[in-house]
């Protein structure tokens, strides 16, 4: 099959072997990929990652009980058996192997496998375009899962990328004061069409906001955002990396500022909101790119201010 791999050096192959699938596995032949930040920073060293890059996928399963099943899928393969599967935990697993980050082959590739449990069936509503947006919309919404977001709280969201843009979409809908602070005129337009305040970084009143959500991707994120949150206030970092962030820590000590984080969240619910049409994800994708070209693809991920670029594979 066809694979876009990284060993140290980023490389297409045209007759890569097609996986196995283990008992309890599907194989799922892959529609559309999006590139995402993470795959951006894997190439740069991040997790030592070896093997099939991609992780935000559509796909039809072909065998077993959901054979020719339109799917979305969990990036997260859990042992299922040590305390923090037990305790409903599984993407917090201690064993778990990750789609595309970490051990496990991924999405840029005409197949890849997964545990069938992974998997999530998608209605007609959601298009195959809007199904490569799943596993990010989800980890959206996680941020409200671990951090309240009342009407009445101050939010300011830094980094309007990808994950970004669907994060203020997904803050917004709690009815907060929300302010994206955003540089670029494409996503600027974006959010105000979304009907969500932007403003730039020295626009924003030192130690103002009840809540900072950093979405930059960069290890500056949590020191811009430090500057932005009142004493007591919470910070939640979206943010995955290669470089080690600097900050004040005794600033966040001092103020008593809480630090959350999230990562992976609810597909069902991510699913729900774009069959009701209640997220825009379509109008983030900026290019599209055969699997031949996926070099350049990655490549265009990369430039300053572009947002999705999708591989359409299958």
């Amino acid at each position: 099959m066809r694979a876009l791999l990284y060993n140290k050096v980023l490389r297409y192959e045209a007759e890569y072997p097609t996986p196995g699938v283990p008992e309890g596995y599907a194989l799922v032949r892959v529609l559309k990929a999006g590139v995402c930040n993470t795959d951006l920073e894997l190439v740069k060293g991040y997790m030592g990652f070896s093997g099939v890059l991609g992780h935000e996928f559509v796909g039809v399963v072909e065998g077993g009980e959901f054979d020719g099943q339109r799917v979305a899928g969990e990036i997260n393969l859990a042992c299922g058996e040590c305390s923090t599967c037990r305790a409903g935990m599984p993407t917090q697993c201690p064993n778990r192997k990750t789609l595309g980050i970490d051990r496990h082959d991924g999405a840029f590739a005409d197949y890849l496998t997964l545990p069938v449990e992974n998997l999530h069936p998608l209605p007609d509503s959601v298009s195959d375009d809007a199904a490569t947006f799943v596993e990010p919309l989800a980890a959206a919404l996680q941020t409200l899962h671990l951090t309240h977001v009342s009407p009445h709280d101050r939010v300011a969201l830094i980094g309007t990328g990808k994950l970004g843009l669907l994060t203020a979409q997904v803050i917004a809908l709690t009815g907060c004061d929300l302010t994206a602070i955003s540089r670029h005129d494409r996503q600027i337009d974006l959010l105000r069409g979304w009907g969500i305040d932007t403003a730039s970084l020295g626009e924003i009143e030192a130690r103002s906001a009840d809540i900072v959500v950093d979405c930059t991707g960069n290890e500056q994120g949590f020191a811009e955002a430090l500057k932005l949150v009142r004493p007591r206030g919470v910070i939640h970092l979206k943010s995955t990396y290669h470089g080690l962030p600097k900050a004040d820590l005794t600033r966040a000590v001092v103020d008593e500022v809480q630090i959350h984080t999230s990562r992976c969240g609810p597909f069902d619910a991510a699913i729900r909101l774009m069959a009701k049409g209640v997220v825009d994800v379509e109008s983030l994708i900026d290019a599209r790119y055969p699997l031949e070209e996926s070099m350049e693809a990655m490549a265009k991920a990369s430039e300053r201010g572009v947002l999705k670029v999708l591989l359409e594979i299958g």
